[in-house]
């Protein structure tokens, strides 16, 4: 059985003084009318489907530059592994350290029937903002089905 695949990048940067830094991590509000006026568990990692002829890492960088606007950050990409939804869907996420200014967000689009059957086609950002969130907060808005993603992160950096 062949699964959809989808891959992104969970940017991350440090906060507070040494010994004891925290971390932060950049979701993005996923935009279009289904999820207007949610307040938690309605947040994502930058993340996009890909195809047979592209690696899960250069999807995720194509994916984060299409959902955010902005080229994919430099650096050292932490492999977080991947996790098999319920839907078949195969999601791989890479960790990575920069800090983005959320206003240079520049979010793509996507179109889709809204009211359902009306046949009126309306054009919809794919995240409406981004912001930063510090790990406790992040696990009460990021779907549910990305927190492995965010624990891993946090075992890794030891925070």
């Amino acid at each position: 059985m062949t699964h959809k695949r989808s891959a992104g990048l969970l940017l991350f940067r440090r906060t507070g003084p040494e010994p004891e830094p925290g971390v932060e991590v950049l979701l993005g509000h996923m935009g279009g009318p289904l999820w207007a006026g949610r307040k938690a568990g309605d947040w994502a990692i930058p993340k996009g489907e890909y195809g047979p002829e592209e690696t899960p890492r250069d999807a995720a960088r194509r994916e984060f530059t299409e959902e955010i606007g902005l080229p994919p950050p430099e650096g050292d990409y932490l492999p977080l592994g991947e996790v098999l939804l319920t839907s078949g869907k195969l999601v791989t996420i890479w960790a990575v350290e920069a800090d983005l200014d959320p206003a240079l967000m520049v979010p793509g689009t996507f179109t889709m029937e809204w009211p359902p059957h009306s046949g009126n086609v309306q054009e919809f950002p794919e995240l409406d903002r981004v912001a930063w969130f510090a790990p406790s907060l992040a696990q009460n808005m990021l779907i549910p089905s990305q927190l492995p993603f965010l624990e891993r992160l946090l075992e890794l950096l030891k925070v």
